[in-house]
Parts: structure tokens; C-alpha cells; sequence
């Protein structure tokens, strides 16, 4: 989304409903959200709460995002979006294809496995954190976009026959699970202590061999 700069950085000019007057306003807002969201679920969280953390006025914070759904979702894409960009998921090669996989399960790996991840996840599984379309938004701003950025890539590779994938969606899916494992479920649990890099990196590498020895191809 585009946007003209005034003369002061932390300006930008409003070109239409919704669109954000002051850039750093809208970074503190949405620092605030993914904070208390992660600290008090949804339900749990108020508009008040949310401009009183950012130091902004709550007329504020509606002008930046419109309602708390809006903001939920921006405060979760952000999340994802932080640690899994979109140039993670760049069609044109930037080197084989095996080191590209390799390097979307690293910070796959990273973010699922990072506090505000887990912290996040639990508090979606926590009775009482909210109704089925809250689970639904948190599903769409942030599994289902990292997984659709996967299954377009996949898509680019199959057309240059480096792959042979008949239900792209599937193998989308099948390659997160694949880096989860065993690890992350345990992980979740409290069962198992953040590993060392070692072990990540063999879990990661473990897993994209098997999706590519499944998908390679032939």
C-alpha cells in the first residue's frame, strides 16, 4: 500500500478512509496489541487498555484500525509477517531449491516455536478465550496466509518441473507439519526445553529431505 511522505518522517498523508495519518501511531498501537493480546487472549483485551499501553487516545487507535477485530488480525499478520516475510516466498530462485526450502523452515521453525508463538497458540486453545470467529481470524491473518505464501511457491516451482505436486493446498500443509514433529507439539506442552541450534537445524533439514524426496521430481 502506498503512501505519500510529508515533510516530517513520522507523517504520512491520508489518501482515504482508514488509511494511517501518523506511522509511528500506528507501530505503538499495534506493539500495544500483540503484547496484551498475547498476555490476556481477546476477551480479555479493551481498546482503553490497548491506547492507554500505546500512549495514544483511544479515538486514536480507532482511527488507525477501525474495531478490535481489524486490529487483532493486523496485530497477528504483523506477528507473522515479522518473522516470515513475504520475500521468504520469492517465485524467482535465489538459489536451490532445497536451500530455499531449508530457509522458509528455519523461520518457520523460529516463529512457531518463539514465546509470543506459543504464548499466542495456548491462549487460542484456552476455554473462554473466545468464540469460533475468533479462532477463524487468528487462523486466517496468520496459518493460513504463511500457508498460502507456501503452496504459491510450491505452485512456481512446480511449473520450472523441479517438483511434481498434484494438491498444492496438501503439500503446503504437509511440509509445516513436517517441521513441527514431534518437537513443537512437546514444545507446547512444557515437555521439552527450547533446543539448541544443532538439533534445530537437523530437525529442520531432516524434514524438507522427506518433502522433497516425496515431491522431487522424478
Amino acid at each position: 500500500m502506498s503512501s505519500s511522505i510529508s515533510s516530517s518522517p513520522a507523517k504520512a498523508k491520508s489518501n482515504g478512509p482508514g488509511r494511517p495519518k501518523d506511522l509511528g501511531k500506528r507501530a505503538a498501537i499495534l506493539g500495544a496489541a500483540k503484547a496484551l493480546f498475547i498476555e490476556q487472549g481477546y476477551a480479555g483485551v479493551s481498546m482503553d487498555g490497548i491506547a492507554a499501553q500505546a500512549g495514544v487516545s483511544k479515538l486514536t487507535v480507532y482511527s488507525h484500525f477501525g474495531d478490535k477485530e481489524t486490529l487483532f488480525t493486523e496485530a497477528i499478520r504483523a506477528l507473522c509477517q515479522q518473522m516470515m516475510p513475504d520475500d521468504l516466498f520469492e517465485h524467482e530462485p535465489k538459489g536451490s531449491l532445497r536451500e530455499q526450502l531449508l530457509e522458509i523452515g528455519r523461520a518457520f521453525f523460529a516463529m512457531i516455536s518463539s514465546d509470543a508463538a506459543i504464548a499466542t497458540q495456548r491462549m487460542m486453545l484456552t476455554p473462554g478465550t473466545g468464540d469460533d470467529h475468533v479462532r477463524e481470524m487468528f487462523w486466517n491473518a496468520g496459518p493460513k496466509r504463511t500457508q498460502q505464501a507456501l503452496a504459491d511457491f510450491l505452485q512456481a516451482r512446480v511449473a520450472r518441473r523441479e517438483l511434481d505436486i498434484p494438491d498444492l493446498p496438501l503439500a503446503a500443509s504437509q511440509f509445516f507439519c513436517l517441521l513441527k514433529g514431534e518437537l513443537h507439539p512437546a514444545m507446547m506442552c512444557g515437555l521439552k526445553r527450547a533446543p539448541s541450534a544443532a538439533d534445530i537445524e537437523a530437525h529442520v533439514r531432516a524434514g524438507v529431505e522427506f518433502f522433497l524426496r516425496a515431491y522431487g521430481a522424478r
